[in-house]
């Protein structure tokens, strides 16, 4: 069987991996340029790649296609497969195949994938069970069932993932919440991209569980009107509820099966009222697979976060400084403002995908002293939020960003690093931009 692999990014090459020892005979194409670590690998395994154009003969003869989560419709080679009609799949749809006899634990939405993945398999672990943490977060799904398979996989799903799934089916889907991104691969329709997370459950039977919060209106909307055949779990940190997760007290409660979790809010590894939802989130998921609540309670306490997302850096003459560089998108920034106790100096921009800065009006003005705009072009920014704020500052590299804000700052404020945007302009990705952070903050 002749197997295609579009793009050789982390997830393509596991694919590939996967697909040759599988006995498949595996084909890999980048319109782009292939990293070197991943060219290495690709020759060792004596698998045969091309990069910088597309083979149309290659790929429209294949028998399957495995598509790279970043390749949209819309593209030409995209409508050429299509055409041909070529069976197209995603890589967590592929090693999903070989691997569905296992437990699968499925994580998605639009904000705290990376965290409440990072949290349950952390509850996984603490638990003594052979779990493995994959998909988005880090190695692909695909090349952990090739390399070193597991009995538990915590996977973080994105909805582009999720868009070239058939069977994928997880025991537990998790969907935190729904907020606006990604909607140009979506038309603009925020009924598409609902949708599209929504995929998540679309193969779960009766069997399996669904683990959603309830507070989330979008997700509340599609639960009216579109049937769900797992068993529903909702968590809330606006009502108590009889089953599920829920905050009564100021103690977290988890309700599912017959032993209930309860511990004090203030014990919790992570703080912020977004953390709640990804902590009830996480503790759910380990008691469907009967995880004591002594297990759970120890690991929600110890968790430690994870890097670039409310990453705490360093106090510089009482200033803390925290390095939430994933923050991508507006929502993200809203998150973490909303956890600040303390006035802070925001650093934020790179490159805009269409943002609406209104979200975050009332939290500037409530929280944030001055803003480090960080940009090629900070324009979008400054019609945003300059009716909000008095102080705002133009910079174009991470070294000045962190002396400006911290001659900014005063003993016990927080410096925090939220761009609310992509780091292409002037970083290759979000965790160089992250890295270059924590740097300029030790030169301080």
């Amino acid at each position: 069987m002749k197997l295609v692999i579009l793009g050789a990014g982390e997830s393509g090459i596991g694919a590939a991996l996967l697909g040759k020892q599988k006995g498949f005979e595996v084909f890999v194409s980048d319109g782009g340029q292939i990293k070197d670590i991943y060219k290495q690998e690709l020759a060792v395994n004596n698998i045969p790649f091309e990069e910088g154009h597309h083979s149309w003969n290659i790929i429209l003869e294949a028998d399957e296609i495995v598509k790279s989560p970043g390749i949209p419709e819309k593209s030409e080679l995209m409508k050429k497969v299509r055409e041909r009609g070529v069976s197209v799949i995603s890589e967590i749809e592929f090693a999903w195949r070989f691997s569905k006899d296992k437990k699968i634990i499925a994580i998605t939405g639009s904000n705290g994938k990376s965290t409440t993945t990072a949290l349950t398999y952390h509850i996984f672990r603490t638990a003594g069970l052979n779990a493995a943490l994959v998909g988005n977060i880090g190695i692909s799904y695909a090349r952990q069932v090739a390399l070193e398979p597991a009995d538990y996989y915590v996977i973080e799903i994105s909805s582009f993932q999720l868009d070239d799934i058939r069977d994928f089916k997880p025991d537990v889907a998790i969907l935190l919440n729904i907020t606006p991104d990604h909607l140009d691969r979506y038309d603009y329709k925020m009924e598409n991209y609902v949708a599209s997370k929504f995929r998540i459950a679309m193969n779960q039977t009766k069997e399996d569980f669904f683990i959603y919060c309830k507070d989330d209106p979008e997700i509340r909307h599609y639960l009216e009107t579109k049937p769900i055949y797992s068993e529903p779990i909702p968590f809330s940190i606006m009502e108590p509820l009889k089953e599920g997760g829920f905050i009564e007290n100021e103690q977290l409660n988890i309700h599912v099966k017959d032993e209930p979790v309860i511990m004090s809010m203030y014990d919790l590894a992570l703080k912020g009222k977004h953390n709640l939802y990804n902590s009830m989130a996480a503790g759910i998921a380990g008691r469907t697979m009967d995880i004591r609540k002594e297990k759970i309670r120890e690991s929600l306490a110890s968790f430690k976060s994870l890097e670039h997302r409310m990453e705490y850096v360093a106090t510089v003459r009482g200033v803390d400084f925290i390095n939430d560089s994933k923050a991508t998108n507006v929502n993200s920034v809203w998150f973490a403002l909303e956890s600040m106790e303390r006035p802070v100096v925001l650093i934020m921009g790179g490159v805009d995908k269409g943002n609406d800065y209104s979200a975050i009006r009332d939290l500037v003005r409530e929280k944030v002293k001055a803003i480090i705009c960080l940009g090629v072009d900070n324009r979008p920014i400054h019609e945003g939020l300059s009716k909000d704020i008095e102080v705002m500052v133009n910079t174009d590299n991470m070294k000045d960003a962190v002396a400006a804000a911290f001659q900014m700052s005063s003993k016990g404020d927080v410096v925090l690093l939220s761009p609310a945007c992509a780091s292409f302009d002037l970083f290759k990705n979000y965790e160089e931009r992250g890295r270059q952070f924590k740097e300029a903050v030790r030169e301080l």
